[in-house]
């Protein structure tokens, strides 16, 4: 892609050279076992959205991370609300970023992974309906999912309450989905925190003060503080800074 803003890295092994595409897939990379990332932007005080929306927030620095994860995945998970409120459209890459996946014997598109207690979904959305891959879609048992959305997806049953994320993230995992990002949203991001399922934070920091309203990257129910190492800070022209947080 070219490449407008610079991203140069802060630390570690501070350089004033902007990075290019090849050195920033090197700081992100992928995992040599199983892993969730979970990708996030925010202002500087705290809020998930500007207008209701992350769009409000993100950049062309966070786009190109943003893109770059996608391409490094081998499934996107993301809550139903998430998928609804921000409009998915069907997971797709470029040229340039497909020819990565092949030469390293990965399938050209990752796999869309629907998180959706209610199955409260549109089959005719076009993440469903004009997606290059079949998605998947993780439920509770005894779920009804509406007419025509197991003509587009394939729906998987776990847990019979509520979604359990771990059963879940079991049934990628043994589809071969080893490398997993999720978007969100807050209420899915604090779910797999308290199911202690997160390896690792993508957070990018908006140079702006949204103000009171909005909420956090993180919501649900309160869960004991867990640490998180933090493993590189890149900042950008426009000010924005990029933070990778994982696991041991």
């Amino acid at each position: 892609m070219s490449v407008g803003i610079p991203i140069s890295r802060l630390w570690p092994d501070p350089g004033a050279e902007p990075v290019d595409d090849a050195a920033l897939t090197a700081l992100y990379g992928r995992a040599d076992r199983p892993h969730l990332r979970v990708n996030f932007v925010s202002s500087l005080d705290g809020a998930v959205s500007v207008d209701g929306y992350s769009a409000g927030l993100s950049g062309e620095p966070d786009m190109r991370v943003f893109g770059l994860l996608r391409m490094l995945c081998d499934a996107l998970v993301v809550a139903a609300g998430t998928l609804r409120h921000e409009g998915y459209r069907a997971l797709r890459l470029d040229e340039r970023r497909r020819a990565w996946r092949r030469e390293r014997g990965l399938p050209d598109y990752p796999t869309l992974v629907v998180v959706s207690g209610s199955l409260d979904l549109d089959p005719a959305q076009a993440a469903f309906a004009d997606a290059p891959v079949r998605p998947l879609v993780l439920t509770r048992a005894g779920a009804v999912p509406p007419p025509g959305l197991t003509e587009v997806a394939d729906v998987l049953p776990c847990g019979t309450d509520r979604v359990d994320l771990a059963a879940g993230l079991g049934q990628l995992r043994r589809r071969g989905h080893d490398q997993l990002l999720c978007e969100g949203g807050p209420l899915l991001f604090g779910a797999l925190t308290a199911a202690d399922l997160v390896d690792e934070l993508c957070l990018t920091v908006a140079p702006l003060l949204a103000g009171p309203g909005p909420g956090r990257i993180t919501a649900g129910t309160p869960t004991p503080p867990r640490r998180l190492p933090l493993r590189h800070v890149l900042a950008a022209g426009d000010g924005t800074l990029l933070l990778r947080y994982a696991r041991d």
